[in-house]
């Protein structure tokens, strides 16, 4: 097999920032300039979007760098115009980095006549070219077969148990992992794992969409720290309810690390008064301003990580060893101090 040029990244309008971070990162690792490809993707005056590159991809392993956040549809079709351009303009592979998948949340047929829109999206993908997709903690780890093409779901969770250590050193002993709901177990028993901390559950019961009814604490929480962990962070108002609740039962501090913040309508201020510490999110969304000017919200970086992962795709290495506490420190050089 001929030796790959080197990745080239492109970028949609979703989340410059962190597409220019992860090019910063990379040119790092290369030990050379990896910039955005020079392109326009832009809107006529009826929102049709448009699309030019003004390089050559022609036999490219091409990286299209777009989370399909709000505004979602948008950010979707700027994705799949992009591909569909590099594969008329002959680039060699195309990948989409995805950092937030939209859509995933639609995942199943919860009642009758409804679709299941994740699968729609997905079959969309691969008709416009698009040849592997790497996200970042999809709602549904099915969602990966709903793909006939090679799915790379990184974690959060190292990056969040790199951050635990980093902030709760000495006080370890005094952490609780909370699960804001059954179904979110399995992603908080391995960050507790992670960082040898119990484990503990709020069940929710609903009695109409949109509205929770009663939450119980499954667990012993009195005197601990509780970090609440989940996916997908929207209107904020079960975290902030889940947060009260722990306080009530006798936690110390309640803290969340929430991998996606979409943080729509009045989250920003039901975050902002309620008793959380802090809630920590990633930039997989690009955050607006009232999320970043907000006192109890931070943000930690995905670019080194996704950066590598772009570079070990490239490379044909492994992607899973970014799972792993020994790989990621280094790769957070000057951020966090191991263990």
């Amino acid at each position: 097999m001929p030796t790959m040029t080197e990745p080239k990244l492109i970028s949609g309008n979703a989340n410059l920032p962190l597409a220019k971070a992860m090019a910063r990162r990379m040119s790092m690792h290369r030990g050379m300039n990896v910039g955005l490809v020079d392109a326009r993707v832009e809107r006529f005056n009826d929102q049709e979007i448009f699309v030019e590159v003004y390089e050559n991809v022609r036999g490219e392993d091409m990286f299209i760098i777009q989370p399909t956040s709000n505004p979602a549809n948008d950010n979707l079709m700027e994705l799949l115009i992009i591909a569909d351009t590099m594969r008329r303009s002959s680039a060699d592979r195309i990948t989409a980095v995805i950092p937030y998948f939209g859509y995933a949340r639609q995942d199943r047929r919860a009642k009758a006549r409804t679709p299941i829109s994740a699968k729609l999206v997905a079959n969309m993908m691969v008709t416009s070219g698009i040849e592997r997709v790497l996200t970042m903690d999809l709602h549904a780890a099915q969602i990966q077969g709903f793909f006939d093409i090679p799915v790379d779901n990184l974690y959060a969770s190292p990056i969040f148990a790199l951050d635990i250590m980093h902030h709760f050193k000495g006080q370890l002993q005094d952490v609780m992992v909370v699960s804001p709901d059954v179904g979110g177990v399995a992603r908080a028993r391995e960050l507790a794992k992670r960082i040898g901390a119990p484990l503990s559950i709020v069940d929710k019961r609903r009695e109409k969409p949109g509205e929770v009814a009663e939450m119980t604490v499954i667990g012993n929480v009195s005197g601990k720290k509780c970090i609440i962990v989940d996916d997908i962070c929207d209107t904020a108002g079960t975290l902030c309810k889940a947060a009260e609740v722990l306080m009530e039962h006798g936690a110390t501090e309640v803290h969340s690390y929430i991998t996606h913040g979409v943080l729509s309508g009045p989250a920003v201020e039901r975050i902002t008064k309620s008793v959380m510490k802090s809630l920590v999110i990633t930039d997989s969304i690009e955050p607006t301003e009232p999320v970043k000017n907000c006192p109890n919200i931070r943000i930690v970086p995905t670019a080194p990580m996704f950066a590598q992962a772009i570079l070990n795709i490239w490379n044909g290495t492994s992607v899973s060893s970014l799972f792993e506490h020994e790989t990621l420190v280094p790769i957070y050089e000057g951020m966090y101090q191991a263990g």
